[in-house]
């Protein structure tokens, strides 16, 4: 391995996979549902918010929708 880089003459590239970045955000998400996404990913040996982000990524790629009824 080289002692010394020059990179002063380097042409750049941009990134393709930019589009692909993650965006940072804040959720607010219930103590319960963490501890089952934790647990999950426990097992599965991946980490929490990339299971959910996975999770999330499935549901908006088949389009799936909560059917929710509220008790009166």
């Amino acid at each position: 391995m080289r002692q010394h880089y020059d990179f002063e003459n380097m042409k750049g590239e941009k990134n393709p996979y930019v589009n692909q970045l993650k965006m940072p955000i804040t959720i607010r998400l219930d103590k319960t549902t963490v501890a089952y996404f934790k647990a999950l990913a426990e097992e599965s040996n991946i980490p929490y918010q990339n299971l959910i982000n996975l999770y999330l990524r499935d549901c908006a790629q088949h389009r799936r929708k909560l059917h929710m009824k509220w008790a009166t």
